[in-house]
């Protein structure tokens, strides 16, 4: 018992130790908080009276900041206020300055306001006057008018009339003579300059020129073969004319066939198919077709190798395949009977020889030269002139405006844009003018001299008019009584013009007029 008692004294002792040792200590941290809560309390009331401090020195020093601003802002409103005050100043000195000019000036408006009055007046009273005075002279005048008309036994009017007539035929002559004097001397040195590159042109060219007609003629060896070519009951010429589009003429012509056809490609196939045909014997209408396909692969070949060799010759490159065969097609088209692909080649030469006289792009020109007539080539498969199928064949082709320009400006489509152009047109109708370059019908002749005859005699003074050398030439007679040698020359001009306007013709016509004066007396 006694140890269970001093246990518990032990465990008494040991909580009242630890009871008074936990109060000792939490009286000592609560002092020490104390201590702690003061010292900050006091350097709390330390930071808020230095940041008072800081705040009413801020104060201070914004309130002094603000007064040197509000003192700056003043003196530059001060100078601002001066200097518009200025400016203020010199504007109404200047108002007062021109104040004082329109016074001035509305001062002297009214002087001369009145000085206009005062001439309105006078010039009113001057009118008054002259009219006066002109009506006294016009009296006068009809008076001096009336005695002129008596002694001189005319009228006043016809005076008029006589003298305008007298002042219209001198001014007539004169235009005459001033037309004839300039026409003759633009004559001498163009013809001079025309002769010289046209002439150098021709000579650097020579070119075979070959006719075509509408029919071919085909020999054979004998007239049996007329009946082989016909065949039983016609079957092997018909086969043949189906096949070609050509008409076979079988008649008493001996030891011959005649092929006729408006297209010359079509009639050249069959040409060498016809002379195959002869030469190998054998005739019926599955050969007949071998044969003509194998003729129309030659002439294709022809005329590609054609085609070719024209560009060759001309040194022209890069042209498009439709246009080359095109060209192709041109050596079997004819124009009046001139072969179209050596015209073109022809007129190429020419344009380029005299393009290069003058310094001019000679390559362009013979391109010029050699497609202005490639639409001939389409006229048989295509519908439209050759102009308009040439143009949109080239132009499809991307060629260049020049060559555009020529195809259509050569038959005055359109005007001439470049210098080539009318180098061009020249050289085709020197191409065209050179004797037995082409044919035409006699009845298309006929009809041409005789509309030549019919503008000749149509001017007035005409007495009798001659179509020569074979249309080339138009000799017009006068009557001297009618037409004065100074009106010569403008009456040609006028009937060179309208033949041009009226008239289609290969080359030129010369146009001469003829007057002639004879003095005749007798003696007696």
């Amino acid at each position: 018992m006694n140890w269970i008692v001093a246990l518990i004294a032990v465990a008494a002792g040991a909580f009242v130790g630890w009871a008074v040792t936990s109060f000792l200590v939490r009286r000592f941290e609560l002092g020490r908080a104390k201590q702690q809560l003061q010292k900050a309390e006091a350097e709390a009331a330390r930071i808020v009276e230095d940041a008072r401090a800081a705040a009413e020195n801020a104060k201070r020093s914004a309130e002094l900041a603000g007064k040197e601003e509000v003192l700056r802002a003043k003196e530059t409103w001060e100078k601002e206020l001066s200097k518009r005050r200025g400016e203020i100043d010199r504007m109404e000195r200047r108002l007062e300055d021109r104040e004082g000019m329109l016074d001035r000036k509305y001062s002297l408006l009214d002087q001369k306001h009145d000085e206009l009055d005062k001439r309105a007046t006078e010039l009113e009273e001057q009118e008054k006057a002259v009219e006066e005075s002109r009506v006294h002279y016009e009296g006068l005048v009809a008076e001096q008018q009336r005695q002129l008309e008596r002694v001189a036994g005319i009228s006043a009017d016809s005076a008029k009339r006589k003298l305008m007539r007298m002042m219209e035929e001198e001014a007539r002559a004169e235009a005459a003579k001033t037309v004839r004097t300039i026409k003759e001397e633009a004559t001498r040195n163009a013809e001079r300059e025309a002769r010289n590159i046209v002439a150098l042109a021709i000579e650097k060219i020579a070119a075979d020129h070959a006719a075509e007609a509408t029919v071919s003629v085909v020999p054979l060896p004998n007239d049996e073969m007329k009946g082989r070519i016909i065949g039983r009951e016609g079957r092997n010429i018909r086969a043949f004319e189906n096949l070609t589009g050509v008409d076979v003429i079988v008649d008493d012509t001996p030891e011959a066939v005649i092929l006729s056809a408006f297209d010359p490609v079509r009639r050249e196939v069959a040409r060498i198919a016809m002379e195959k045909l002869v030469a190998d014997g054998r005739i019926h209408p599955g050969r007949i077709e071998e044969v003509i396909e194998k003729a129309k692969k030659e002439v294709e070949q022809s005329m590609q190798e054609a085609a070719e060799e024209a560009c060759y010759d001309l040194g022209i490159h890069g042209l498009h395949h439709q246009i080359m065969e095109t060209l192709g097609r041109m050596k079997y088209r004819t124009s009046y009977g001139q072969n179209q692909l050596q015209h073109s080649k022809e007129v190429a030469h020419l344009t380029g020889n005299m393009a290069a006289e003058l310094g001019l792009d000679g390559q362009t020109a013979k391109r010029m030269g050699l497609l202005h007539d490639i639409g001939k080539g389409m006229t048989h498969e295509h519908e439209g002139t050759h102009v308009e199928l040439g143009y949109e064949l080239c132009k499809r082709c991307g060629e260049p405006d020049q060559v555009l320009n020529a195809i259509r400006a050569h038959h005055g489509e359109e005007p001439a844009r470049y210098p080539e152009t009318f180098l061009l047109t020249a050289a085709d109708a020197i191409s065209g003018a050179r004797p037995g370059a082409r044919r035409e019908s006699f009845e298309a002749y006929v009809k041409r001299l005789e509309k030549l005859e019919e503008i000749a005699v149509s001017f007035d003074g005409v007495a009798k008019c001659f179509a020569i050398q074979a249309g080339r030439e138009v000799r017009i007679m006068v009557t001297p009584e009618s037409v004065s040698d100074d009106e010569m020359a403008v009456l040609s001009e006028k009937t060179a013009r309208r033949i041009e306007q009226e008239l289609q013709y290969p080359g030129q016509i010369k146009v001469v007029v003829v007057r002639e004066t004879r003095a005749v007396d007798f003696a007696r």
